[in-house]
């Protein structure tokens, strides 16, 4: 009748004993060799290894169900927008929904063998671990995903569950199993271009398009997508419900965006220990007809096809502002990984604080020339949206639970704005002199006669300085 709080020994220790304190463990089951990982706590340390011989000598004999279906099975800490991570508890019954649904969505063959590879902090690996293992399967454990390059096992693998991210990198290395048939792919926007090339590979017989947050334990909604057509999460699963409300919670009409509310089965108890915010997370549920049902309220932004499929658009909070555009990051990397030669594609804002003001830079992993990209994306996207500077990587930065470590992302120079094919040098001398203004301005070393003010990363309230450096410069007007 327990609940478990796992934790990933590679996590920081301050992180590991906030979660330890914030859960009020009972008791820590750990290993000996993991004990210098860990923080010291008030709770009784068990290592396993170290009582084995006293652990094999209890009976094999199944313990005695004491839990209910509203009794906390585990605790899932996640991200906060404090600043702090909060525990989203995860009752019996949300459990036992995700499980049963997986049950009847995969064969026995499919769950024979999962990959058993996300950081166990992340909701990925209760999919992983309790799915083959409540169908009688089996899990294929590795340090994470890449590590199935060279895994000697590696051909057991019938279905990897993991990020996008992750998956493309399998690729680039080589490393996907011929064995894993079914890729569930969560946790991050799926460009059609890497469904395209997984399919290519051969192997590969079924890409799933997965999406929820730990809030609505793991998944709330499924598609199998394909190489072509619209890039959709899929549909609700069995017992779950999933809403696209406006800011008064009433529905918006089939495809116009509003926000994600989830319900049914998969909906969690909420944050352990914060009332408020479970409070304004997990709102009544006006449409389900249940008594006392609540939604969750997930700040993600959605639209309904007519076919009722869900497109996501991002997160409401990746909405920034930039030179007075209010734009959706989700929305460029959905632009940038649609072309052919992108892998991966990931939008950030750069310069928030500083004068220049905030601007866009993509990171991309692929063939494609900076500039091809750049053009590509101009012919799909408003001016404004347009990203400042496109870096092109080996690969995209990644945190623990595989999931793109932004904070990790080199910043971008005046350098790698300069994607135009030929930089143009000034040929006059007033040429030069509009040149040497732009660039004191715009803190750049050498700026092209073919060069966009506003492209460089300016504000149009700028504008200003650069005509009070020009009188002062004597460039005539």
């Amino acid at each position: 009748g327990g609940a478990y709080v796992p934790l990933d020994p590679r996590y920081p220790k301050e992180r590991l004993r906030f979660m330890l304190e914030d859960s009020e463990v009972r008791l820590l089951l750990t290993e000996q060799a993991l004990l210098g990982s860990l923080p010291e706590v008030g709770a009784p340390v068990l290592c396993l290894d170290a009582e084995r011989q006293e652990i094999g000598g209890e009976p094999g004999v199944n313990l005695a169900r004491l839990s209910e279906p509203e009794n906390l099975a585990y605790v899932i800490y996640t991200s906060g927008s404090t600043g702090r991570p909060k525990g989203v508890a995860i009752v019996h019954r949300n459990a036992v929904a995700l499980v049963s649904w997986a049950r009847r969505r995969y064969t026995i063959e499919e769950l024979s063998g999962v990959l058993f590879s996300t950081s166990v902090c992340f909701d990925l690996s209760v999919f992983e671990l309790f799915a083959p293992l409540g169908a009688g399967g089996a899990v294929v454990v590795a340090q994470d995903a890449l590590a199935l390059c060279g895994l000697g096992c590696a051909e057991r693998v019938r279905l990897i569950n993991t990020v996008p991210s992750a998956a493309s990198e399998l690729l680039r290395l080589g490393c996907l199993p011929r064995s894993a048939k079914t890729l569930n792919l969560a946790g991050e926007p799926l460009a059609t271009s890497l469904v395209r090339r997984l399919y290519e590979e051969g192997g590969v017989e079924q890409v799933f398009d997965l999406y929820g947050p730990t809030e609505d334990t793991t998944y709330s909604t499924c598609g199998r997508r394909e190489g072509v057509g619209a890039a959709t999460v899929g549909r609700p699963l069995a017992n779950r419900r999933a809403y696209v409300l406006d800011a008064g919670m009433r529905p918006v009409p089939v495809g116009v965006e509003g926000e994600v509310y989830l319900g049914g089965a998969g909906v969690t108890r909420g944050y352990l220990n914060r009332p408020g915010q479970t409070a304004e997370r997990y709102v009544p549920d006006l449409y389900g007809g249940e008594r006392g049902a609540r939604l969750y309220r997930t700040g993600d932004v959605a639209r309904y096809l007519a076919d009722g499929r869900l497109e996501y658009a991002g997160r409401r909070d990746q909405q920034v502002k930039v030179r007075g555009f209010r734009i959706e990051l989700g929305e460029i990397e959905g632009v940038l990984g649609e072309h052919e030669s992108v892998e991966q594609a990931v939008v950030s804002v750069q310069g928030r604080e500083t004068e220049a003001g905030p601007r866009l830079v993509g990171y991309y992993v692929g063939e494609a020339d900076a500039e091809e990209l750049r053009r590509w994306a101009r012919e799909k996207l408003p001016e404004h949206m347009v990203p400042w500077a496109l870096m092109r990587m080996e690969q995209i930065p990644l945190l623990p639970n595989g999931k793109i470590d932004r904070r990790a992302l080199p910043e971008a120079s005046a350098e790698d704005a300069a994607t135009r094919a030929v930089q143009a040098a000034p040929r006059t001398l007033v040429e030069e002199m509009v040149a040497g203004v732009w660039g004191e301005v715009l803190g750049l070393e050498a700026v092209g006669v073919n060069d966009n003010f506003f492209e460089l990363g300016r504000r149009p309230l700028a504008v200003g300085r650069v005509g009070d450096y020009a009188r002062a410069a004597g460039v005539p007007t």
